[in-house]
C-alpha cells in the first residue's frame, strides 16, 4: 500500500511540475531556438516546418500567424535595453539605424496582444513613411503625449509589447547570428 500510495504521489508531482512548466512555456513565450538583440527577442523557427512543440502550442494558444522563414522574422521587445517593462504611461526612444530588410513594420501592442486604441489610430510605422535623419539613423517616440517627428502614441496604457517585423531579411533566418546588424536600442526617457 506504501509503494501505491507512494507511486500515485511521484506520478502526481511529476504530472503538475510538468503541465507547470508547459503552461509557464507557453502563456510566457519562453520557446526555444531564441535569437535575442538588446532588447528584441525573435523566434526565426516560428514559421517553418522546424518549429518546437512549445512554439507551436503557444501560436496555437494566441492565434498569431507567424512570419514564415523565408519571408522574414520578427522581434519582439518587452523590456527596454535596461529591462525596464514598456510601460504606456513613460516614453522610450527607439533609435538607431534600420537592419537590413527589404521592407520593416513596427507595431504597438497591448499586453494581450491586441492593437493599442489611442485618438490618432495609429498603431504603428513602416520603412516607407519613417522620418530617417541625412545619415540614415532615426528615432521613433512612443509614449501618451505627443511630440514631434515620428511619434507612437501609447495610449497610456500600463503595458504594451513592440513588434518589429523585417521582411526579406537575412538576420537570423539561418544561422541565428547577430553578424547581419544590430537592432534599434530602446531606452526610456521618463515617465509622466
Amino acid at each position: 500500500m506504501r509503494l501505491f500510495l507512494g507511486s500515485c504521489f511521484t506520478l502526481i508531482l511529476a504530472a503538475a511540475i510538468g503541465l507547470g512548466a508547459t503552461w509557464l512555456t507557453v502563456t510566457r513565450g519562453i520557446a526555444f531556438g531564441s535569437l535575442t538583440i538588446g532588447a528584441w527577442t525573435a523566434w526565426p523557427k516560428s514559421g517553418s516546418i522546424d518549429i518546437d512543440p512549445y512554439a507551436r502550442a503557444a501560436i496555437a494558444r494566441t492565434g498569431d500567424l507567424p512570419v514564415g522563414v523565408g519571408d522574414g522574422v520578427a522581434f519582439y521587445a518587452r523590456t527596454d535595453d535596461a529591462r525596464n517593462i514598456l510601460d504606456g504611461r513613460c516614453t522610450f526612444i527607439i533609435s538607431g539605424i534600420t537592419p537590413a530588410a527589404r521592407f520593416w513594420t513596427l507595431t504597438l501592442y497591448d499586453a494581450q496582444g491586441r492593437l493599442v486604441a489611442n485618438a490618432l489610430d495609429r498603431h504603428g510605422f513602416t520603412s516607407a513613411e519613417i522620418l530617417r535623419e541625412s545619415d540614415g539613423h532615426f528615432a521613433i517616440s512612443v509614449g501618451p503625449r505627443a511630440r514631434p517627428g515620428n511619434w507612437l502614441p501609447s495610449g497610456g496604457i500600463e503595458q504594451f509589447v513592440l513588434v518589429w517585423r523585417l521582411y526579406d531579411t537575412p538576420i537570423g533566418v539561418a544561422s541565428l547570428t547577430t553578424k547581419e546588424g544590430p537592432m534599434p536600442a530602446v531606452v526610456r526617457k521618463g515617465c509622466a
